[in-house]
């Protein structure tokens, strides 16, 4: 078996640096995570990617060609529909390794996530090599301080949710960044509740929530009721808080329940103990 996480999110949500940060912490403890490039975009990150897309298109390529005439949008569209169709490019830089475990950094242009089927293709792809995957969205944290944007990017989440059909771990990032008023508002939105989430509009004197004040109570009922969408706090300046991230999407995905149980030394020591009797 071998294991992925899909790292998706709007753009400037710290996806390359999410990549970077859980690369670096499992390397202090002495395992081994790799990161695939899957931005035609991408500039620069703090990561040696395993695999960059960029050696198969690059965004530029479809935006120069004079026949095509992309956009950023159609063009990034554009490249990952090039690499599905040269899929056996992927599969063979990937390789074939067992117990693989591995980041695929993803475009920040959130509509391949939410409506667009391409991803989806990619997942189906990953899945068909083997993988165990869990998509990680990720969203400014800084973006998601009052009632109104929390609402929608719980929105985002969710319709994130419903076109990859996969695990989903949803994670606010840049924590480490808010002050300590806007932490103290996103801790009441961390466990998800239409009438905090009300109040706070209503304070605001929001004209969506004066004429649609059902209607966004109706959406965070349905939240809260089922248990739809839960946000992960990421410090990446914190260990504890990195790791506890990590934890979570293991879990998820059952890495290392397949390993070995390891015996310990002492432990042989008394069953030869106990054979002597």
């Amino acid at each position: 078996m071998r294991y992925a996480q899909l790292v998706v999110g709007p753009a400037g949500s710290g996806k390359s640096t999410y990549c970077s940060t859980i690369v670096k912490h499992a390397s202090d403890a002495k395992r081994i995570v790799e990161v695939v490039n899957l931005d035609p975009a991408a500039e620069h990150f703090d990561y040696e990617p395993l695999v960059d897309i960029r050696e198969l298109i690059h965004l530029d390529d479809a935006m120069e060609d004079e026949e095509l005439k992309f956009g950023p949008n159609g063009g990034l569209v554009f490249c990952i529909e090039t690499l599905l169709e040269n899929s056996d490019w992927l599969e063979e830089q990937l390789g074939d390794v067992d117990d693989d475990y591995i980041l695929f950094d993803c475009p920040g242009q959130i509509e391949l996530y939410t409506h667009l089927s391409v991803m989806r293709k990619i997942v189906e792809l990953l899945e068909g090599w083997n993988f165990r995957i869990c998509v990680v969205f990720l969203i400014d944290s800084q973006f998601m301080v009052d009632g109104a944007k929390f609402l929608s990017g719980t929105m985002a989440a969710l319709s994130v949710m419903v076109n990859l059909e996969l695990p989903h771990v949803n994670v606010l990032t840049k924590m480490d960044l808010l002050t300590k008023t806007a932490r103290k508002q996103l801790d009441n939105y961390l466990e998800p509740d239409p009438h905090v989430l009300l109040a706070d509009m209503r304070n605001a004197h929001s004209k969506w929530h004066e004429k649609y004040a059902k209607l966004t109570e109706a959406i965070g009922e349905v939240i809260e009721n089922f248990s739809l969408v839960r946000f992960y706090p990421l410090n990446i300046k914190d260990e504890e808080s990195i790791e506890n991230i990590l934890i979570t999407i293991d879990n998820i995905i059952q890495y290392g329940e397949d390993a070995d149980v390891k015996i310990r030394d002492f432990d042989e020591e008394n069953d030869d103990n106990v054979n002597c009797d």
